[in-house]
């Protein structure tokens, strides 16, 4: 994988977003492989394409990048708020790439994909309206939140220019592709303990450390009388899916 972006490529574009886009899709489109499969190429669908950038052959798969220079942010700008509501909530939403790059050595400094089912309502975040001197005055524009996906949801192909083998990229995916599988709320109540599990950012912890956000949960599952029973049933999983390790007494080992 070489970390340089051509810039060449785009000799005749101005806009600067025209010129990261072609310079980014072309970098993916030589460098990346498919994160899912391991297929060692993806494929680029041309510019009227909606939705995605780029597609596998081999499983079929579709993603999305999304590129931005300089600093590493955990907030990706959007298009429309109720266009990406509805694409997350359908079965064609298509995963997501990130990268970033240095505006001084024009490399490839994070690349990382985000599987479509770590994406649910609550990492979309609504942007004011535009103002009614604005060219499409009204028009509400979302954010990305990055930071609301957990941890094993952001698989990094580059972190901070070091290059991951695919081997622990493929596993890194394959960890928590159960998620695909699951319904939408089963789903989001897995996604939530494991960010909460994140939160305590601590490589042992206890039970009780994670009833401590029993009010936030219960905040967020209004309809579920019985949140600690929900808690355990979660950590179970996590535990059979070998993200966790039960090690007894109420307390757990992130693996």
């Amino acid at each position: 994988m070489n970390l340089q972006l051509n810039f060449s490529l785009a000799k005749g574009y101005k806009s600067n977003s025209q010129i990261a886009r072609v310079v980014t899709e072309r970098w993916v489109e030589e460098n990346s492989f498919c994160p899912r499969c391991g297929n060692s190429r993806l494929n680029r669908y041309g510019n009227n394409k909606p939705v995605a950038d780029f597609f596998c052959n081999n499983c079929k798969s579709e993603y999305e990048l999304k590129s931005k220079k300089d600093a590493f942010i955990l907030k990706i700008v959007n298009g429309a708020y109720d266009m990406m509501i509805k694409r997350i909530n359908s079965e064609t939403n298509p995963h997501f790439f990130f990268l970033n790059y240095s505006s001084n050595t024009l490399q490839v400094q994070n690349f990382l994909v985000i599987p479509n089912y770590y994406f649910t309502n609550d990492i979309i975040e609504r942007r004011s309206p535009l103002s009614q001197n604005a060219r499409r005055a009204g028009w509400v524009g979302c954010n990305i939140l990055l930071q609301s996906i957990p941890t094993y949801g952001r698989i990094f192909l580059v972190k901070e220019k070091t290059i991951e083998t695919k081997t622990r990229v493929l596993m890194n995916w394959s960890q928590t592709s159960f998620l695909a599988e699951q319904e939408m709320e089963k789903r989001g109540w897995t996604i939530e303990i494991m960010k909460l599990v994140d939160k305590i950012n601590k490589k042992t912890f206890e039970l009780k450390e994670v009833y401590a956000f029993e009010n936030i949960l219960k905040e967020k599952f209004p309809r579920n009388r019985f949140i600690k029973d929900k808690i355990r049933q979660q950590l179970q999983i996590l535990r059979d899916k070998e993200i966790i390790e039960f090690i007894g007494n109420g307390i757990y080992r992130r693996v």
